[in-house]
């Protein structure tokens, strides 16, 4: 079956809150009939279909077109990327600006961290004191424990040597703590290490860019927390543009 039906006729009766058992009922079939065509073993014939809509009530024409649509892309592009097509699609100028500039500024970020990779020059080994005990990384300057640091990424950077520790092998850039609404865990002047190779989950400290300022927060369900009591958090609407630059796994002692 195709894997666009597949997973909208999956995510329907999730949506609608019913069991493969009960819709088997109400079709009158095997329950197993349901799994397979969630699985793409099998798919079901077109009087059926029209019955699937109803009982998940969807739109089948709107859902049929979906389909010959991503068949008609090939398989060269995943469903996923196919949804977000269809989500830009329906953007107005001023949105797909904003998805415009931060896709290019994505590409860009990327392209320089696989450049930096295959030249070596991303990690830097330092021998100033005759070991390997230390590497060099990409320092910024600043991002805000508080009311947010104009954008990471078009401020000039230098760089830092960090121990040349295995937790610190998934580091990719540090970046200075500026305020405190992140006490007790980060102060102010501390100098934290980011990866952009872990993945971020609820609970987790991050680096985030909202609306093109840089803040060090908690990532949390609906919006950024901050863990000083006396800070307020950062909320998150619909229409801010919001990414995340990565993990934050550890800081550099204070001398």
């Amino acid at each position: 079956m195709n894997e666009l039906l597949v997973d909208r006729l999956k995510n329907a009766r999730a949506e609608s809150g019913l069991k493969q058992q009960e819709v088997a009922e109400k079709l009158g079939i095997k329950a197993n009939t349901i799994s397979n065509w969630e699985q793409g073993r099998t798919e079901p014939d077109i009087d059926t279909f029209v019955k699937l809509c109803n009982i998940y009530q969807i739109d089948c024409s709107s859902l049929l077109s979906d389909v010959y649509a991503f068949k008609r892309i090939g398989s060269d592009i995943s469903l996923s990327e196919y949804d977000h097509i269809k989500k830009y699609r329906s953007l107005d100028d001023m949105g797909k600006s904003h998805i415009d500039y931060e896709l290019n500024r994505e590409v860009k970020r990327v392209e320089k961290m696989q450049s930096l990779e295959s030249a070596q020059s991303a990690v830097i080994e330092f021998h100033g004191n005759g070991d390997d005990t230390n590497r060099l990384l990409e320092y910024f300057r600043s991002a805000s424990a508080g009311t947010g640091v104009f954008i990471l990424g078009n401020e000039a950077s230098e760089q830092i040597a960090i121990p040349n520790t295995p937790e610190n092998q998934y580091a990719d850039f540090a970046i200075g703590v500026d305020g405190n609404s992140m006490e007790p865990d980060y102060h102010d002047g501390d100098i934290v290490l980011v990866s952009q190779k872990l993945e971020m989950n609820h609970g987790d400290i991050g680096i985030f860019i909202i609306n093109n300022r840089a803040y060090i927060k908690e990532y949390g369900e609906t919006e950024l927390i901050s863990r000083n009591p006396a800070a307020k958090n950062v909320t998150i609407s619909e229409y801010d543009n919001i990414v995340c630059m990565g993990k934050v796994i550890g800081k550099l002692p204070n001398d």
